[in-house]
């Protein structure tokens, strides 16, 4: 898949190593995808942005006829199969509608043709899915109990950081709770 400059918007010739990066921008130790053992951990998050469009599924080209990587489709099998939770922010819900049928989600929105939501029509590919898409707002988390799934807009609404903050943080705390 290409390589973006965020500072331009325009494509790039270069290549990168996902895991390089990843190391880079946490800037810590970290494990490929293989070495993640649900028996290891309370619960499982997944960030969105476009590696997870790009890199851990293929949603940015396919839209709902997307496939996810089959390595984190194994994990979140194997997370939720164990009745762990799992968050999922931005655009990573998506992998959730693709692998546990009728789970609910959030991307936000789902009025498209709002300059606070431009990717509203997520909304859609989640319920085309079998998801089902849930409106809230980006300061807010949906909980789906039955299937142990949290979610949160994040930036997929155009709007002042500490929104999405308020959001995510949300999301992490409702995950935490269901690990008890």
């Amino acid at each position: 898949m290409h390589v973006v400059d965020h500072t331009a918007g325009s494509e790039m010739s270069e290549t990168r190593n996902v895991l390089k990066e990843s190391a880079r921008i946490a800037r810590g130790k970290i494990s490929p995808l293989t070495e993640l053992n649900d028996g290891d951990f309370d619960a499982l998050i997944i960030p969105g942005g476009f590696g997870a469009a790009k890199n851990l599924s293929s949603f940015a080209t396919k839209g709902a006829d997307m496939c996810v990587d089959p390595t984190l489709s194994d994990k979140v099998t194997s997370f939720h199969a164990a009745g762990k939770p799992i968050g999922l922010c931005c655009i990573a819900p998506v992998i959730a509608a693709k692998l546990i049928p009728g789970v609910e989600l959030t991307v936000g929105s789902d009025q498209e043709g709002t300059e606070k939501w431009p990717y509203a029509g997520t909304a859609g590919a989640i319920n085309a899915m079998g998801g089902k898409h849930v409106v809230t707002e980006v300061s807010e988390a949906h909980v789906d109990y039955k299937n142990k799934v949290v979610t949160t807009a994040a930036f997929m609404c155009e709007t002042n950081l500490h929104e999405i903050h308020d959001g995510v943080g949300v999301m992490v705390t409702e995950v935490l709770k269901l690990t008890k």
